[in-house]
């Protein structure tokens, strides 16, 4: 599968990931992937879906620049944005994630693997590589006079996400806090991932580089469609609760007026309406 980079600004390279599920024709290169250059270094940004895909971004990244990878950023625990970590551990940088990246890859990775194994093969899969370099609140990594700014927030599309800010371009590297076309995917808390497009929206950004979605988006409008979708979701699965309609009834109806917006809905509203009632029933 080729390998095509878009420099979505100045030094940010952006791999956009196939709107598909995982499959051996695209080595679960699913998601948006990429990197970032400074003048003394280089910084992966979710390094792949499996060992595959994470090969051919560092084979894309030496053909763009011969300076060290000196940090591999994962915005969060989820296969396709992690497991291509393997690929970099010759290049020995930094593995850097959310404070709870370690506790969520140690619980699913084992999952992960071979479920993934079973669609690409052992060989093409690989394992990820727990971070070292912790976020807590927030971190600052210069790459040589270029400025990374990354912020960790409470649970929200999982419970271990991070966004990176490239000052020197005002590019927000958004991870799966952002869905373009591709209907957004729930693991972590309803709430809190309307709380976070609220706390990313303020960031003064030019563009955002979404988790799933074309390589750039303009910022902060760029998070209307998903906004606007989580937000039916909330209303839809209280108004649920609030009738006496069963969880797999709810499943069934709530959102459903964004089904034709969105990409692999079908495959993935289900699921989400499951995960917010089970959180909203107790409110």
């Amino acid at each position: 599968m080729p390998f095509a980079l878009t420099e979505a600004a100045e030094g940010v390279f952006v791999r956009a990931g196939a709107c598909a599920e995982a499959s051996a024709a695209n080595a679960d290169g699913i998601a948006n992937s990429g990197f970032i250059v400074g003048a003394s270094g280089v910084a992966v940004i979710d390094p792949g879906g499996s060992l595959l895909d994470g090969q051919r971004l560092g084979a894309a990244i030496r053909a763009t620049t011969r300076l060290p990878i000196r940090y591999v950023i994962m915005t969060h625990a989820h296969p396709d944005h992690v497991f291509g970590g393997g690929a970099f551990l010759p290049d020995h940088p930094a593995f850097v994630g959310h404070w709870r990246l370690p506790a969520a890859l140690a619980t699913r990775s084992a999952y992960d693997h071979a479920r993934l194994a079973a669609i690409l093969g052992e060989a093409a899969t690989g394992d990820p590589v727990s971070p070292t370099l912790l976020v807590r609140d927030s971190l600052t990594l210069d790459l040589g006079g270029r400025v990374l700014r990354l912020r960790a927030y409470g649970r929200a599309h999982s419970d271990s996400d991070l966004t990176v800010l490239d000052q020197a371009t005002s590019t927000l590297w958004a991870g799966d806090l952002l869905f373009v076309r591709r209907v957004p995917a729930l693991e972590g808390n309803l709430k809190g991932w309307l709380t976070a497009i609220d706390e990313i929206s303020a960031i003064p950004a030019a563009r955002a580089i979404p988790g799933h979605g074309p390589a750039s988006v303009p910022w902060p409008e760029g998070a209307a469609d998903e906004r606007r979708y989580l937000t039916l979701l909330l209303h839809d699965v209280r108004a649920a609760i609030a009738a006496g309609t069963d969880i797999e009834g709810a499943a069934a109806t709530a959102a459903r007026g964004e089904s034709r917006k969105w990409a692999l809905f079908d495959s993935y509203n289900g699921h989400n309406v499951i995960v917010a009632y089970k959180e909203l029933q107790w409110d």
